[in-house]
């Protein structure tokens, strides 16, 4: 956390943005004695998107339960690591499998988890399959078109998101080899029309984490958002540098930039990189301490927390080894998530018969106990947003 008057700014922007007020009233019975009745309100389930890459390998792998359960256990988001690329789908021209992508989408939505897709077409030269590179002017458009509506037709309904043509700052492969500096925007047109539900982003790097492409994304995404291509975010992929500490006022400077676009911002791809596991906890609450209490940011996905399913292995992980083991990352990202910036209070009536939680946004159980005994008919659920939620009990 940043010291000082920042980390005031900090937490008291987290309060605005992400928690709202459940207000609470009792009316209890003269026969009730207010000091033995306990209100617990608790947060079930987060409604802000924090989310992890999945690798397929492991994720459909039988052998591999503890990362599977720790996937179900810990997000409520997720975006297949490679399953989704054309390179991986496709290989081979005419030789496709979208099973692996599937059988993981399928997996993760049972359990309530929300998909991304990455991505539609990737333009750096080097991620271009050789056989795509062979093509060139209608064949190439033809094969590309056709790509894109057989993939998202495929995977309607299962992703909430698609990067469309990933790291466009950083290669412009295809532009080049049509000579068609806009292709880029034809490529969301169609997107969109195979499926006008799904929501579309731009997705690149040195925008957030550093600064060096941040006016180039800005200039882009005013460009994608005037040209009425159903540009629905910006993905800022967040990768940070070896033994680099992300920098909170740097964070939100260049949140700030982007934000002038007018659309939501996900962290789409957040890592660090430090040997010392003490360090990486660090590093990781300063970036999503950054990320969580800024106004246009919508959602966080890591990209991976096991090192032996993470492309920074040991050094990026929350979690170590075949027996999954957490680190200190691993202990304070949980932290985090499932304490800090979650709710569970419980208030006795000898203090008053009505009582304000200040709650983080999501899901919520309220629990009535008297006597040490919960008095289950009496329990409530609801969902609290950016609204104040009041809760009214009667105990007879």
């Amino acid at each position: 956390m940043p010291a000082g008057a920042a980390a005031a700014d900090v937490s008291s922007e987290i309060d605005r943005l992400r928690r709202s007020n459940i207000v609470v009233h009792v009316t209890a019975g003269g026969n009730i004695s207010h000091g033995e009745v306990n209100i617990r309100v608790v947060q079930k389930k987060k409604s802000f998107p924090f989310g992890t890459a999945v690798a397929a390998w492991a994720y459909n792998n039988d052998s591999k339960t503890k990362y599977r359960d720790f996937i179900h256990q810990h997000y409520n988001w997720a975006v297949p690591e490679n399953e989704l690329k054309w390179r991986t789908i496709e290989p081979t021209r005419g030789h496709k499998n979208y099973q692996p992508a599937l059988t993981m989408i399928h997996g993760l939505k049972s359990h309530g988890i929300k998909v991304r897709g990455h991505n539609l077409v990737w333009s750096v030269n080097s991620t271009v399959q050789s056989w795509v590179k062979a093509l060139h002017g209608d064949e190439l458009r033809k094969v590309v078109h056709d790509h894109i509506v057989e993939t998202v037709n495929t995977f309607k309904g299962l992703v909430e998101h698609w990067d469309v043509n990933n790291e466009n700052l950083h290669g412009q492969w295809y532009q080049q080899q049509l000579n068609d500096p806009n292709y880029n925007i034809e490529l969301f047109r169609i997107a969109h029309a195979a499926d006008p539900n799904v929501k579309l982003f731009l997705n690149d790097y040195n925008v957030v984490a550093y600064g060096a492409a941040t006016n180039a994304y800005l200039q882009q995404g005013q460009q994608f958002k005037a040209a009425n291509v159903s540009l629905y975010g910006l993905g800022a992929q967040c990768h940070f540098g070896d033994e680099a500490n992300p920098n909170v006022a740097g964070m939100k400077q260049h949140l700030d930039i982007l934000a002038q676009v007018g659309l939501p911002i996900w962290a789409t791809e957040l890592d660090v990189l430090a040997t010392d596991e003490n360090k990486r906890a660090d590093f990781y609450e300063h970036a999503l301490t950054a990320l969580y209490s800024h106004h246009a940011v919508e959602g966080i996905l890591m990209w991976g927390f096991w090192d032996k399913a993470h492309w920074r292995h040991e050094r990026a992980a929350l979690l170590v080894g075949d027996n999954l083991q957490l680190t200190a990352a691993g202990r304070r990202v949980l932290e985090l998530y499932e304490h800090r910036w979650m709710t569970d209070e419980t208030h006795n009536l000898a203090a008053g018969t009505q009582f304000t939680v200040r709650g983080f946004h999501g899901d919520y159980e309220v629990h009535v106990i008297y006597q040490g005994q919960e008095r289950t008919n009496l329990k409530q659920t609801f969902t609290l947003g950016n609204a104040a939620h009041t809760v009214n009990i009667n105990i007879s």
